[in-house]
């Protein structure tokens, strides 16, 4: 190959990416595991993520693309659609056929031929740490790859924003008091099935961000009613009885019900419950997805102080924890959740500003405060 990449992130980021796929896919192959996918070279990654990007900047009928570029051979997707004749993997290509391929779930397969990368067609389907760049708006680059056990949200490896490079730093997830919902993103955990706890809450987050609304859900325990302590009373959107849409679909594993069914079913009951979080306020539910309620204003509980200090982490390579006033980590639904969880240790918060900005605040034993995790760069 010698195509020579005019986006320099393409050339700096590379070497990481390609590091991170041949050590993934070596090790699942010494574990075992069947139908992994070939691993890109530097020279392969730096094209793709060039001619991805340029084709990002420009618009067919007034329209930027959004398409999903996987690296992948015909013969490594099952019942795909086949091109009778290769096209150049050109940024002008990439345009011109974005309009038909932007549904999400649909993959442009790119592959080698002749030294030379061309389009051979589309699937819907991938096999495990398959290369996957997702051009998610103007100069706004995802590198990504299918979960091993093709579960739930694909991990998320690499973020470009113009020149702006975020590496996913995946040993995050062995910080001390990480969160269960931050170690499923980063790939260290795998939920077991769709209707996974985790892997709710984990799609619960990423409706919630899709809505654009800003929010906050606030995850509490069952069986208990200390959290009222927390929440302004009386409520003005109580739930009573607690709805229970979603939390009988979680307890379904097992049953006749097929796959494609639980996911839409799943899906529906999601975006319910995540767009009550768009109304002022925030949303609650129990440990096993029961909704309380919504647009509930969280105030400091009796007897408690005003917290002062949050650790604030982002699991990219090159991030620090900051110890910092919780008003910086975000707007009023940001402190009004942090305050929520200083008083209320065995919550969990989940909020989501309107430009996109994602945080999920636990409590941390080991730090003996409120931690902070930013996790916009794993859910796009």
């Amino acid at each position: 190959m010698h195509y020579q990449p005019t986006y320099q992130a393409a050339c700096k980021v590379a070497p990481s990416v390609q590091k991170h796929f041949a050590h993934h896919i070596a090790t699942a192959h010494a574990g075992g595991e069947k139908k992994l996918a070939t691993a890109p070279d530097i020279a392969v990654i730096e094209q793709i993520i060039d001619v991805a990007f340029w084709a990002s900047l420009r618009k067919e009928e007034g329209h930027s693309p959004r398409i999903s570029i996987a690296f992948l051979a015909p013969a490594e997707a099952e019942k795909a659609l086949i091109f009778e004749r290769e096209l150049p993997f050109k940024s002008s290509t990439l345009v011109k056929i974005g309009p038909g391929i932007e549904r999400a779930g649909i993959h442009l397969g790119v592959w080698l031929k002749d030294g030379e990368l061309v389009i051979w067609g589309t699937t819907i389907t991938i096999p495990n740490f398959c290369f996957v760049l997702d051009v998610s708006e103007p100069a706004l680059l995802v590198i990504k790859h299918r979960r091993i056990y093709g579960l739930g949200k694909y991990t998320n490896v690499a973020v470009l924003k113009g020149d702006y490079v975020r590496v996913i730093d995946e040993y995050s997830a062995t910080l001390t008091d990480c969160p269960a919902i931050v170690t499923a993103l980063l790939g260290f955990t795998s939920p077991s099935s769709w209707n996974d706890s985790v892997n709710v809450l984990i799609q619960l987050a990423v409706s919630m961000r899709a809505h654009g609304h800003g929010g906050s859900l606030l995850v509490v325990p069952d069986g208990t009613d200390t959290w009222r302590q927390s929440i302004i009373q009386p409520m003005q959107y109580a739930i009573k009885p607690a709805f229970t849409g979603l939390a009988d679909l979680v307890m379904n594993e097992g049953t006749d019900k097929s796959d494609i069914f639980l996911k839409s079913a799943l899906s529906r009951e999601v975006d319910n419950i995540a767009g009550l979080t768009a109304v002022d306020g925030a949303s609650v539910i129990t440990t096993t997805h029961k909704l309380l309620a919504f647009g509930s204003k969280i105030v400091m509980r009796e007897g408690s102080s005003r917290i002062k200090q949050v650790c604030l982490i982002e699991p990219i390579v090159g991030g620090e924890a900051l110890f910092i006033h919780p008003a910086q980590t975000g707007g009023t639904r940001h402190l009004s959740a942090a305050q929520f969880v200083h008083d209320q240790h065995d919550a969990i918060a989940l909020v989501a500003s309107q430009d996109g900005q994602f945080t999920v605040f636990t409590w941390s034993p080991f730090h003996n405060m409120v931690q902070g995790y930013r996790i916009d760069t794993l859910l796009l």
